[in-house]
């Protein structure tokens, strides 16, 4: 079976220049995937509640009665009490091999553990239990541009461990001054493995928790939504702790993020962003596609208006980055009214008539949409790290690849830091 084996390359020159001669050094640090493979009773009998651990390779970020669930990609969930946001506590870390994505309903958490859907107890945050779960649901998926599958047949997942290389090379001077110096490049090769709030939908006072832009889970109504590469995979959770198997929704490659907005569901994907029709939420319908280039495209909503970033990046290919507001009040026959340079935008989040946006390495931007003709920036906090935000009543919730940052967003030209919770280590987005 192949797996793909991908490798980033982050050069940072420095300093060598022997005498008269035109030679420099570089130190490369490559991040490699190698290809490994174990059984499906293995996978699961890796779930475990331990006592709190450092974050080091943060992905998605989650909140529910102020507690924060920080996803430690591919290793579990962090769970913090934040109701000092100013001094966030560690509470406990709940190991879920394969873990990338979750939902929360009531007092049940949702998680995925590589092709299973495990549902959890979280009542008493320090001592969760797992209590369900739904077995050979997702076939396959990606973490960090890195590829995993599960056969069925012989009960194997296949995956790619992450790897850190540092060397220093020569290289000659022009080289060290490329333009190029810095920016994380792709180098793809083969491999052989080896064998919030309420839900009003329902008339119901269930709670469901925030989850940021990037989220592949959602929940509406008695139903969660879950999308991969290519399906999107329904569980109706009318009982939350007793999840079962729904529909499942084929919509084409490239699928990326899942963002409910009342009885929609905007899908951002590689190629576009599509909307759905959620009035059956047995069997969501498409209505419309809006189509752009080959880019990387999280998608947030409020009104009738709908906002997108588009991104170059290493999986997504392109080389757009802006802001395109898009009109949605016709929803067979979405509309772009402006598009708006950005640098490298990731993650977004709207608090009307406030949208922050993630810049990836060049920090976290927030604007002014009341116009969305005349956008206009607010404020630029540079020298971290933004992959997605989380806008709160009054605060904001940011993840990045240097940890966990809490503003006080009160005033949105002036966030103010609360809180900050740094990674261990170097990691990557």
């Amino acid at each position: 079976m192949k797996t793909n084996r991908l490798l980033l390359l982050f050069t940072l020159p420095y300093l060598s220049l022997a005498g008269c001669t035109d030679n420099c050094k570089e130190t490369r640090t490559y991040r490699r995937y190698s290809p490994v493979n174990f059984t499906a009773n293995q996978l699961r009998q890796g779930v475990q509640i331990v006592p709190p651990q450092a974050l080091i390779n943060p992905g998605k970020i989650y909140t529910k009665d102020q507690y924060l669930f920080i996803n430690e990609l591919k290793e579990g969930i962090h769970i913090i009490d934040n109701r000092n946001p100013s001094a966030p506590t560690p509470v406990a870390f709940v190991r879920i091999p394969g873990n990338g994505d979750m939902a929360i309903r009531d007092n049940i958490l949702y998680a995925d553990s590589y092709m299973d859907l495990v549902a959890f107890d979280i009542s008493k945050p320090a001592s969760v239990q797992a209590i369900n779960r739904v077995q050979n649901v997702f076939p396959n998926g990606s973490f960090e541009g890195g590829w995993w599958s599960f056969d069925n047949t012989n009960q194997m997942i296949y995956d790619q461990k992450v790897s850190y290389v540092t060397e220093t090379i020569d290289t000659n001077c022009e080289e060290s001054v490329s333009p190029n110096r810095g920016w994380v490049t792709d180098i793809f090769f083969n491999a052989q493995a080896s064998s919030a709030g309420s839900d009003k939908s329902s008339g119901s006072s269930t709670t469901n928790g925030v989850a940021g832009s990037m989220a592949r889970f959602a929940l509406y109504n008695d139903y969660l939504y879950t999308v991969n590469q290519s399906t999107m995979q329904l569980f109706n959770i009318k009982n939350p702790a007793q999840p079962k198997v729904g529909n499942a929704i084929q919509m084409g490659w490239g699928i990326e993020t899942i963002f409910p907005y009342k009885d929609k569901l905007f899908i951002g994907s590689q190629t576009g962003m599509f909307i759905y029709d959620n009035a059956n939420p047995e069997k969501p319908e498409r209505l419309s596609v809006f189509q752009h280039a080959r880019v990387c495209d999280p998608v947030v909503v409020h009104d009738n208006l709908a906002y997108v970033t588009l991104r170059s990046g290493n999986q997504c290919g392109g080389f757009t980055n802006q802001l395109d507001v898009i009109d949605v009040s016709d929803l067979a026959n979405p509309r772009l009214l402006k598009s708006y340079p950005m640098r490298n935008p990731h993650g977004l989040g709207v608090s009307y008539p406030n949208l922050f946006i993630c810049e990836g390495a060049y920090g976290l931007k927030s604007f002014d949409i009341a116009d969305a003709m005349n956008v206009r920036q607010l404020q630029h906090i540079e020298d971290f790290n933004a992959y997605d935000v989380i806008p709160l009543e009054k605060s904001l919730l940011l993840i990045g690849k240097d940890g966990f940052y809490q503003f006080d967003a009160s005033n949105p030209r002036q966030l103010r830091p609360l809180s900050h919770i740094p990674i261990s280590r170097p990691s990557y987005y």
